[in-house]
């Protein structure tokens, strides 16, 4: 998804959230860099499943949608992280409020199991 401007992004605030963040692998990546900077092979790998090009894109798009910044360091070979900008780590209520619903999700089906 390429960057959009106010005018070209949804009307309703939901549908504007869902658009920047409503795949699977931007909301794994979010978690897994709320923490703190990481490289991209340390997010490969604490995301698990995701292919190199996907991890690429989805980047990439958070990056042009002021979620993630990337540094590259002037190195052989090049050495490249990733962490949240202030305006990626404001969705954290967000993903707290998701995991609570998961943890309760799970334990609903426990108990009905």
């Amino acid at each position: 998804m390429a960057a959009q401007t106010e005018e070209e992004l949804p009307a309703c605030p939901v549908e504007t959230t869902l658009t920047l963040i409503g795949d699977k692998w931007k909301v794994l990546i979010l978690r897994d860099l709320m923490p703190g900077t990481k490289r991209f092979g340390e997010l490969k790998k604490s995301i698990g499943g995701v292919s190199q090009k996907v991890l690429t894109a989805q980047l990439r798009a958070m990056e042009k949608s002021g979620l993630v910044t990337r540094t590259v360091y002037p190195e052989v070979p090049p050495r490249v992280e990733y962490s949240l900008t202030e305006l990626g780590r404001s969705l954290k209520p967000i993903l707290d409020a998701m995991q609570s619903w998961g943890e309760g999700y799970k334990e609903e089906k426990r108990r009905s199991s």
